[in-house]
């Protein structure tokens, strides 16, 4: 699998690079956000392991402009950036996962692999997470290979938890994505939605992916 590191302490960026390589890894490293736009536009990662303070563009406004762009690498921030507003943002601008230095290199790889074995994309279409499969063009969705019929905003929903898998999402987060600010809906109608989902995307399997995270919202994980 190929990695790009974005690290701009020079020492730091050829230790991660050495522990990788060592681990089966290609890798590729770079020093600043220009760069790293430059490598992830013109190249195809599996995943990419990036600090946020970096020069030129920073890991935010990176993420922001390949995510707009259609390129949907799992990005995993390592950054000295450690306040709960920081990560939360990290998470709500599209990372994968977020780590805080000082980490331990056990710890990275784990995420690391956790990252790229439960989310991989085959194509700009399929989403592939565990034994679930969305086909985006089609609106299709497959579970251990039965076919699943969602209506559309089960089926808007369950596309929104897939690509903020392990990440816990708000009911609020949900609804402004979900819905437009002029329907007239509920306070309940996520919950409603979710149970709705539930039914047909975990019910009928033994492994349960949509975990409830009580008095904030939904993650789901596998």
């Amino acid at each position: 699998m190929r990695i790009l590191v974005v690290e701009d302490e020079l020492d730091l960026n050829h230790i991660i690079c050495n522990k990788l390589t060592k681990e089966g890894y290609n890798v590729d490293a770079c020093f600043d956000g220009q760069a790293a736009l430059d490598y992830l536009e013109t190249a195809s990662y599996d995943g990419v392991i990036m600090d946020i303070m970096i020069p030129k563009k920073d890991g935010m406004s990176v993420l922001k402009t390949i995510r707009a762009e259609g390129i949907q690498v799992p990005v995993l921030f390592l950054t000295a950036k450690s306040e709960t507003q920081d990560i939360v943002r990290g998470l709500d601008a599209g990372a994968s996962d977020y780590m805080t230095k000082p980490f331990e290199f056990s710890e990275l790889l784990a995420r690391l692999r956790v990252m790229l074995r439960t989310v991989h994309i085959s194509n700009d279409s399929i989403l592939n997470y565990g034994s679930l499969q969305i086909d985006t063009n089609n609106h299709r969705v497959v579970r251990d290979g039965v076919t699943v019929d969602l209506t559309v905003r089960e089926y808007a929903i369950l596309e929104y938890l897939v690509r903020n898998r392990n990440i816990v999402v708000t009911r609020e987060q949900i609804r402004a994505n979900i819905w437009s600010i002029d329907d007239d809906i509920n306070s309940n109608v996520v919950d409603v939605y979710i149970r709705y989902l539930r039914r047909k995307i975990d019910d009928p399997f033994k492994e349960k992916l949509i975990h409830t995270i009580r008095g904030v919202g939904y993650r789901l994980e596998c």
